[in-house]
């Protein structure tokens, strides 16, 4: 895989013209786009397809969490979309995480689509240790540690991966082997500000640790010249 080919650029903007000027431009040098919440929900589901019709792939980032019948039906919606990629919270629990990758890849066979990768966020990288025991009220289990054991019940749920900060690759990979994915936020290149993000790490640093797929937004999407930041990144990992 080309080292462009694992940045999933966030398309973290509320109008679909904004969105799609971004896909046009940045289209050859990104190897997917995450349509998240603002967007989503501004822009509605053919945003996808627009997305898709100008030649990018699509990570949707809802972050599903709900029963299991809802979210099942989410994922059958959510894969006639034809995307690439999308996400539950691996806090739904394991019949959440099964049912909804089970209807996906039912609805995917009867379309004759590639099933998307379904990944399960483990913790939020703005979760800091102190918020995760005063806030979540998770007292005897460190972040890594409640990292680690959400993915191994993703993979057993049959979770293609998960979403996690980069400072938990290595102990994901050494868990769940080197099949399962690796989709990390909270990339932030030497030269670029940490912005509201708690766990982070560079591009190269996380492409040395394992990751599969980085998620890169405001270092490209805020730079006067965003070809040029993608190019910048781009070369940080070759190097």
């Amino acid at each position: 895989m080309q080292a462009k080919e694992k940045i999933i650029l966030a398309l973290d903007v509320d109008h679909q013209e904004k969105a799609l000027e971004l896909v046009r431009e940045l289209k050859d040098y990104v190897g997917m786009f995450k349509v998240g919440m603002e967007l989503y929900y501004s822009s509605g589901p053919d945003i996808v397809k627009q997305i898709n019709d100008l030649g990018g792939k699509v990570f949707v980032d809802l972050k599903l969490h709900d029963i299991p019948n809802t979210t099942g039906g989410a994922g059958r919606a959510l894969t006639r979309l034809d995307c690439a990629m999308f996400n539950v919270h691996a806090a739904g629990g394991y019949e959440m995480m099964q049912r909804t990758k089970a209807d996906s890849v039912d609805e995917a066979a009867r379309l004759g689509f590639t099933p998307p990768i379904l990944l399960a966020v483990t913790v939020l990288t703005s979760i800091a240790q102190q918020q995760l025991q005063e806030e979540m009220m998770v007292s005897d289990l460190s972040v890594a540690d409640l990292v680690v054991k959400w993915a191994l019940l993703a993979q057993k749920a049959g979770m293609d991966g998960v979403v996690s900060s980069p400072r938990e690759i290595e102990s994901i990979r050494a868990a769940c082997g080197p099949d399962f994915k690796i989709v990390t936020p909270g990339i932030r290149p030497a030269w670029a500000e940490a912005g509201d993000q708690k766990r982070i790490t560079t591009p190269r640093q996380a492409l040395d640790m394992g990751t599969d797929y980085m998620v890169i937004g405001r270092p490209i999407t805020k730079a006067e010249d965003r070809q040029a930041a993608a190019l910048k990144i781009i070369e940080e990992m070759e190097r």
